[in-house]
């Protein structure tokens, strides 16, 4: 199908300017490119009531995280969502996804925790895991203490984010908790080698690629073999089975579209519930674009009714 006008002209627009790939950059080049592109908050959504960072003790020091309460009637606790920003574990932070946060908090409604994990290379696999997992078994903890419901936690994330959710829910159920009842996996990452068919159609320099897929990856695993790891890798796994209940997107212009699909059908075959979504005519990143595009608006909506119906 033809990609969707508002990327047509986003596209035009690259070509006409000199649009240059974060894996052409150095990596302290590309992180700044890529804050420039950060979505800004999102005026269709209602914000939430309250919008505050604070620190926890993480693997090697302070781990920064952010909680997002909505403008809630409930008088009991809320379920909690922990969230985990994209960036191929190479950029990024917190604001990276603070558009999406509000939104999730906001329309679900519940407390969304964002996760300032360390980025590669300077920390490469393992450390943003296991930053992430530090963050999980915090709020699986501490979510009174945010006026969140222990009992009801999912995970979600974006791009490499949507990697982290799938890697903490395998996590959690491999060391014991904390329990985790939903994840949301938007186009993401679930093997380091990947030579399928939508990896090697998608090599468009204007949009997130396979070229930015290995760039990622590659400064991403200090050493390859680290990618044989299914907390790398989550479709590596050996066992799917038991892991909490999976929303996953995917794009039809994303180099990731088929590994996404094919995880989809990995946690069915292990009697896992899953809802898939791929989305035609558009590439890898649509969420950022709910400010203008209706389709993402949908998706946005369709992952907050998702939540709800898993988290109660």
């Amino acid at each position: 199908m033809p990609l969707d006008p508002i990327y047509v002209g986003i596209r035009e627009y690259r070509v006409a300017t000199g649009f240059t790939p974060l894996y052409t950059m150095s990596v302290d080049r590309a992180r700044v490119a890529d804050r420039e592109t950060e979505a800004e908050i999102w005026d269709w959504v209602e914000q939430p009531k309250e919008v505050f960072d604070f620190d926890i003790d993480g693997p090697t020091g302070p781990l920064t995280l952010r909680a997002y309460r909505p403008q809630s009637e409930s008088d009991g606790p809320l379920p909690v969502v922990v969230y985990f920003f994209g960036g191929g574990f190479v950029v990024g932070s917190l604001d990276t996804s603070e558009a999406i946060c509000r939104a999730v908090a906001s329309l679900t409604p519940c407390v969304v925790v964002s996760v300032g994990y360390r980025l590669a290379p300077e920390h490469p696999f393992p450390a943003a895991i296991d930053d992430c997992y530090a963050a999980v078994k915090w709020v699986g903890e501490h979510a009174s203490e945010l006026g969140a419901d222990p009992a009801r936690i999912g995970v979600a994330g974006d791009s490499s984010g949507g990697n982290l959710a799938a890697v903490m829910a395998l996590m959690a159920r491999d060391k014991g908790g904390p329990e985790i009842s939903a994840q949301v996996l938007v186009y993401p990452p679930t093997r380091n080698d990947a030579t399928t068919q939508s990896m090697q159609d998608n090599v468009d320099p204007m949009f997130f690629n396979a070229h930015s897929s290995e760039w990622f990856w590659d400064h991403y695993l200090a050493d390859p073999a680290d990618g044989e790891s299914p907390y790398a890798s989550p479709a590596k796994a050996d066992d799917h089975s038991g892991l909490p209940a999976a929303l996953l997107m995917t794009a039809e212009y994303c180099p990731l579209y088929d590994e996404g699909e094919e995880y989809a059908n990995v946690l069915s075959r292990a009697g896992v519930p899953v809802e898939f979504h791929p989305y035609k005519n558009l590439p890898h990143g649509f969420l950022q674009l709910s400010a203008v595009l209706e389709t993402s608006r949908n998706a946005m909506r369709l992952i907050a009714d998702f939540l709800r119906r898993r988290l109660g």
